[in-house]
Parts: C-alpha cells; sequence; structure tokens
C-alpha cells in the first residue's frame, strides 16, 4: 500500500510504501550523487511522518537512502554560503534541532537503515531514530566531521551522541571530527546492529515489527563499558580513580569536580592541538559540557548560538571553500576540454624502490588496484620497494582496516625486479629515482624501447622541467609530471605537470589515476621547480638566511608552528633532505637570478654529512627514528656560532610567508597555476600552508593587495631584491583587485 506523498515531499526526494505495517520511507534527492540536509528537506521529512503518523495500519517506521552508496552525507553546505547573519545560522541549527526532536518523539518506532556514508547531519538525524542498523560494507562510515569545516554539529548531534555512547566516547569523535566503521560504531553503541548489506532492508522492516509488538526492548549502555550500576558519589568517584575507564564515566557524568577536572585537561590538549587557531573544537567542547551541566535544552540553545558564531567565523569561510575547490577539482579532467576522456590504466610500471617509488607503488597496486610492477637496480631496493608496501599494509591490519587476508591479496598486485620484464603491458610507468637530467633522458629511452606506443611515462621530479624531459622522447606527447609527496600514502596532494606538448588524453588519464589513488588533484603548466618546489625554495631560502644571520633553530621553527604551519622549515628540512635542499638550490637560482639565490649558511652543514633523519643527524637529534631536541654542535657550523640572536617570532613568520606567498603570485602572474584556487589546493595540501588561512592567495586578499605590496617594498629596502614584489601584485594594488572576487 502506499500513500500518496504530495508535491513537496516528492521534489525533495522522499517516496513512501507501505508494507505490512511498516513504512518505509526512501530519500533519494534528485538531480544530486548524494542525499543531503537542508531546510527544505527537512520540512518535508517532517510532513511525511506526518502523513505516516495519520494513517493507522502503519505501526513502524523504516527510514533509508535511494543512493548507491550514501546514506545522508550531511548538511548541503551552499546554503552556509548564503548566510548574512549569526542570528540566520542560529535559526537554521534551531529548525534542524526541532525536526529531529519531532522524530525522537514520533509516537511510532522508526529503525534508521544506514548504507554508505553516514555523516553530519546525516548521523544527528539517524541518532534521532529510535534504532539503527549499518551495513558491514567498507562504503559505510558513520561520524560528525563539522568540525573539519570549522563548524560543530548544529542540529542536536551534541547533545544525543554523548547522552547515547558517553561523553568521553563523544568527545573523542566529535572534537577531532573522527569518522568510523560500522563495527566500532557498533561497539561504542552509535548503531545497535550491524548486517550484511543485501538482507539490510529486510532487517530493517524485522526490527521495525519487533519493536512496534514489543518484542525487541534495546537496552543500551552509556559510554564504553561501564553499566548503570557502577559506583556512584564521591565515594565512588576516589574508589574509581585507579580504574580508567570507571574514572573516565564518573568523571565526566557524575560528579562535578571530576568533571570540570576532565575538562579542563581535554582543553589544554585542545589548544595544544589547535593552538587557538581552530575555534570550532573549542567551541564543541563548551557546548558538550552545558549540555552534560545543564540539562539539554541548555545545551541546544548553546549548539545553536556557538553554530551560529561559527558559520560566519572566517576560520570556517575559508575551510569551506577548501572543501568546495577541492570538490570542484574533482570534477575536472586537468584540461581546457571537459569532453576529453581518461584512458583505462590497469597497469603501471614504477621505476626506483626507494621511499618515494615504494611510496607509488603502494598507492598505485592498493589503493589505485593496479597491476604494479618495480624496477631497481639490484635486488636490495626491489627488496625495499616490497618491504615498504608490506609495512605499510601491516599497519593498517594492526589498526584493523583490512584483515591479514585482505592485506595479502593487496599486496599480491605488486611484484618487483631487476629488469624490464613486465613493462611491456604497462599503461603507465613512472620514474622516481634520483633528480639528474642525463640519468631520466636515459631510462625514458629504455622504457620507450620496450613498452607500448601508447604508454605513458611520468617523472616525480620536483624541480626539473618536463619540456626538457620530453626533448629525450621519442613520443613526447605522452610524457607529463607526477610529483608526488613524501610520504606517498599519507600526503594527500598530486601535482600533474603538462608541458607545452603533453597530449590532453594524457593528462587527462594521470589526473583519473591521481584521483583513484586517493589524491587532491592539481593541473599546472611546466617550469623550474613547478608550483609548489618553485614557492617552497624561497621559503627555505628565507629560513637559511635567518639561520646565517644568528636565529635560534628551535625559536624560528616554533614562531612559523605558531603562524600555523604543521611543522617549522628546520624540521621540514630535516624531513625532506638537508642534502636535497642543497641541490635544489643552484638550479633555482640558474632559473630565476640571485632573487632566488641561496645563502651560504649551509654549506658547512651539507659537507659535515648532517642531511637529516635519513643520517640521524641534521638540525635535530634523532633517537631510534625520532626527533629529539636540537642537535647544540649544528651551530658550530653556522655563522655566529653558538651566539644566538633574538629575532621577534612575528618577524621572522612574515619573512617566510612573504616568499612564499609572494612566489605564488608570481606564478600565477606567469601561468604556471591555472588559477589562484589551484594554488591555495597545492599549497595546503602539499606544503602545509595554514588551511584556517585559505591558502597563500587567500592570505593574500585578507592582508590586502596594497598592505602585501607595502611589506614587501619594506623587507626590499632592507634585504635586498629576493623580496621584490611580484609583478602581478603591482598591477592588482593600481587596479585595485583581489584574487577572489569580492
Amino acid at each position: 500500500m502506499a500513500i500518496k506523498l504530495e508535491e513537496l515531499e516528492a521534489k525533495q526526494g522522499f517516496s513512501l510504501q507501505v508494507e505490512d505495517g511498516v513504512a518505509v520511507i526512501t530519500f533519494d534527492l534528485p538531480d544530486s550523487a548524494v542525499n543531503t540536509l537542508s531546510p527544505e528537506v527537512a520540512t518535508a521529512f517532517t510532513r511525511v511522518l506526518e502523513e505516516v503518523e495519520r494513517e493507522p495500519s502503519v505501526k513502524s517506521v523504516v527510514f533509508l537512502s535511494g543512493k548507491k552508496d550514501t546514506f545522508v552525507a550531511g548538511a548541503k553546505l551552499d546554503l552556509f554560503q548564503d548566510i548574512k547573519t549569526a542570528e540566520e545560522a542560529t535559526a537554521i541549527s534551531r529548525q534542524g534541532q526541532e525536526s529531529f526532536d519531532r522524530l525522537e518523539a514520533f509516537p511510532k518506532p522508526i529503525v534508521a537503515a544506514i548504507h554508505g556514508a553516514c555523516l553530519g547531519g546525516g548521523l544527528e538525524w539517524a541518532l534521532a531514530c529510535h534504532y539503527r542498523l549499518a551495513t558491514d560494507s567498507p562504503k559505510t562510515t558513520l561520524g560528525l566531521p563539522e568540525v573539519q569545516l570549522g563548524l560543530l554539529p548544529g542540529a542536536g548531534g551534541t547533545q544525543r551522541l554523548p547522552a547515547l555512547i558517553g561523553a568521553q566516547a563523544a568527545l573523542d569523535l566529535i572534537l577531532a571530527g573522527k569518522s568510523v566503521k560500522p563495527s566500532k560504531a557498533r561497539k561504542l553503541g552509535i548503531v545497535d546492529e550491524v548486517v550484511p548489506t543485501p538482507i539490510l532492508r529486510a532487517v530493517a522492516l524485522q526490527r521495525a515489527r519487533e519493536l512496534a509488538e514489543g518484542l525487541l526492548k534495546p537496552e543500551r549502555t552509556r559510554g564504553q563499558g561501564l553499566t548503570a550500576g557502577g559506583p556512584k558519589g564521591l565515594a565512588g568517584f576516589f574508589q574509581g580513580l585507579a580504574n580508567k575507564e570507571l574514572w573516565a564515566e564518573v568523571a565526566l557524568e557524575d560528579n562535578p569536580l571530576g568533571r570540570k577536572l576532565l575538562f579542563d585537561q581535554a582543553r589544554k590538549q585542545l589548544l595544544k592541538k589547535t593552538r587557538g587557531k581552530y575555534p570550532a573544537p573549542e567551541k564543541a567542547l563548551q557546548v558538550i559540557r552545558v549540555g552534560l551541566e545543564s540539562g539539554r535544552k541548555a545545551g541546544l540553545e548553546a549548539e545553536a548560538r556557538a553554530f551560529g558564531e561559527l558559520v560566519m567565523s572566517d576560520v570556517s569561510k575559508r575551510l569551506v571553500e577548501i572543501f568546495f575547490a577541492t570538490t570542484a577539482l574533482k570534477k575536472e579532467n586537468g584540461t581546457a576540454d571537459a569532453s576529453v576522456k581518461p584512458r583505462e590504466v590497469k597497469k603501471v610500471g614504477v621505476l626506483g624502490g626507494g621511499l618515494m617509488g615504494g611510496g607509488i607503488a603502494y598507492v598505485a597496486g592498493v589503493l589505485q588496484g593496479a597491476q604494479v610492477r618495480v624496477k631497481d637496480k639490484d635486488d636490495a631496493g626491489a627488496g625495499r620497494a616490497l618491504k615498504q608496501v608490506q609495512g605499510i599494509l601491516e599497519e593498517r591490519v594492526k589498526r584493523r582496516s583490512l584483515t591479514w587476508r585482505e592485506a595479502a591479496a593487496k599486496q599480491a598486485h605488486i611484484t618487483a625486479g631487476t629488469d624490464y620484464s613486465g613493462f611491456k603491458s604497462a599503461d603507465l610507468v613512472i620514474e622516481a629515482v634520483f633528480e639528474d637530467l642525463k640519468l631520466k633522458h636515459r631510462i625514458l629511452a629504455e622504457v620507450e624501447a620496450v613498452t607500448r606506443p601508447d604508454a605513458i611515462f611520468a617523472s616525480n621530479t620536483s624541480s626539473i622541467p618536463i619540456t626538457e624531459l620530453a626533448k629525450g622522447s621519442q613520443r613526447p606527447s605522452q610524457v607529463i609530471g607526477m610529483h608526488y609527496f613524501s610520504p606517498v600514502n599519507k600526503m594527500p596532494l598530486l601535482e600533474v605537470i603538462t608541458h607545452a606538448g603533453t597530449a590532453d588524453w594524457v593528462t587527462a588519464t594521470c589526473v583519473d589515476v591521481g584521483r583513484r589513488q586517493g589524491k587532491t588533484v592539481i593541473v599546472v603548466n611546466d617550469g623550474p621547480g613547478f608550483y609548489t618546489s618553485r614557492i617552497l625554495a624561497p621559503y627555505l631560502n628565507e629560513a637559511a638566511y635567518l639561520l646565517g644571520e644568528g636565529a635560534d633553530i628551535a625559536a624560528l621553527d616554533k614562531a612559523l608552528v605558531e603562524f600555523g604551519f604543521p611543522v617549522g622549515p628546520m624540521t621540514l628540512l630535516d624531513e625532506v633532505g638537508i642534502d636535497v635542499a642543497h641541490k635544489v638550490g643552484p638550479l633555482m637560482e640558474a632559473a630565476f637570478g640571485k632573487r632566488m639565490a641561496a645563502p651560504k649558511a649551509l654549506d658547512a652543514v651539507v659537507a659535515e654529512g648532517r642531511l637529516g633523519r635519513k643520517s640521524q643527524k641534521g638540525f635535530y637529534l634523532y633517537e631510534n627514528g625520532k626527533k629529539r631536541e636540537v642537535d647544540p654542535s649544528v651551530y658550530t657550523l653556522l655563522p655566529h656560532g653558538k651566539e644566538r640572536k633574538r629575532f621577534d617570532a612575528t618577524e621572522m613568520a612574515e619573512r617566510l610567508v612573504l616568499q612564499m606567498v609572494n612566489e605564488a603570485i608570481r606564478c600565477l602572474g606567469e601561468g604556471i597555476l591555472r588559477s589562484a584556487r589551484d594554488g591555495d589546493v597545492g599549497a595546503i595540501f602539499g606544503l602545509g600552508f595554514p588551511p584556517f588561512l585559505g591558502g597563500p592567495f587567500h592570505y593574500a586578499d585578507s592582508v590586502g593587495a596594497a598592505e602585501l605590496l607595502r611589506k614587501l617594498e619594506h623587507y626590499q629596502d632592507k634585504l635586498g631584491e629576493r623580496f621584490t614584489p611580484a609583478p602581478l601584485l603591482e598591477e592588482h594594488v593600481k587596479a585595485g583587485k583581489t584574487f577572489y572576487p569580492r
């Protein structure tokens, strides 16, 4: 039997079918790849429930998605762009809260049947239902990731989740924006049951009937292990201090003193991570605390107000813009012709079994699912690549994201050797050998002699122009750059570099491969250092200049971390290899002249064999691979020796950041970058530019082109031509333009 829905409900993607007393509500938002939540959807859903409530034959409800691999992916973020005031955002939050309050109070049992992404507002929706089923599919994930967009859950999530699973577990998920797999969600109590995907609907219908008939009465315990029978009050509180789980539950849920201690500690740890740059997690912590101490009504009001404030914050606006930028990139093929289709890549050859080659083999074989053949000059190198892949898979098994059997099957995608056997059928060959043009030309010729005529040759070079590399090719239109970042399995960016003769199908294919490997992909035009290496060079150069002037290593690193970078420049040099940066310097100076000349301050450091982490000595000491304190003996190799000067932290950070931003603007002006958007995405995902600032171009707009020019000219007068302003910046100042539309 079907209950006829009005046009409003149907327009928002709702359909309704009654089966043996169970109303099955299916949500399939039209003209959208995923289901998202909006005020219009909430209104339509409420009206569907009203129809169901009026129908006497309906005893219970099942709510499920009509999308293939999505339950509800969260709120429709487009609506935030039209919000003008915090009050508007607060009103939207209250509307969501009221809708889900009505859902929670619905007189007939409602079962949420979850398959695919159940995130943000989607999980808040499910939490208001009376019973939750999730499929055991790897496509199914549950979480409240709002803090990653500078927001907090705004439809009751900060109150319902702690009430359901305990504040300790809820804090862990909400403050970090974590998502969990179905098995973990079941263990935490977020879902009541996990079932195989093919029987989700059938089991949901059965549970709905059992709930209606009183045959099923879910018994839930709050938190991760204690039942309601545990010790209570001050006596129990002190008795449980020796028991971590007991201490956590009692402190958070039952005792004001313990709750204060734990929330104060949580805030302290939070600020250690965010350094006060990201307000959303801190506000979420405050809101959860209000609910625990003053009740749900007060908690919901605090949630709505905080949500409104965060929506209008600059940090959230920047993070949402980054989200839209990466979403837009996923729909592009990297060429000016949107009709160009990528070719299928089933087999990948990787040249070089080092850290980069092994990492590339992992993302190609395990994440992309291609058959991969690694070639290295000797058995030891080939073995290192396989061992690296095995190590990453073993770590995933330990984290329980894979079983041993699944890991073994994925490892089988990758083989290695010392010759070109297996390369004959390769669709794509990626070289990751030393930064030496003659060596790369020799390898390119060898590869073209053994591969198919339509095989693509991609270089993982970080500095050598692809145009120069293509000059050694018999088929230059199939030569391209694929610049990965270390460690390849963790770093999210792939920089694809095209030269003037690169075929569009080659570009589209490499962009598609990068996405299948889980990367955010930007396409840039060719030039020395491309984009990311080029803007990193003057940044690191300026750090070396400051060292030469007598700056303290730890103080310099701290200044940039306080600015918002994940690590400081000296730590970064140790990570990438001081020798690697030292070799790039002359290439940049040859291409761009004295303004890109590296100082001589680090010559003695490299000559001494201090290469960074890989040699177990650099600017810092290392123990069992872990960074310790600054090595004081390194100062004897630097100008001024152990006598260090005190520099203003703000000035140090400003000098380095201005170099990076100015060079990014040059790249846009010279056509290396295709857009300011790509420049921001590349700097954030490849180099760790602070996301809350939105990238170099958003940062330039926030400072103002005229003020940015003034600062550069100040340092140009003080320190020389390396601070010469980019011509495009001067043009923007004269024209009163910004890099993004106002």
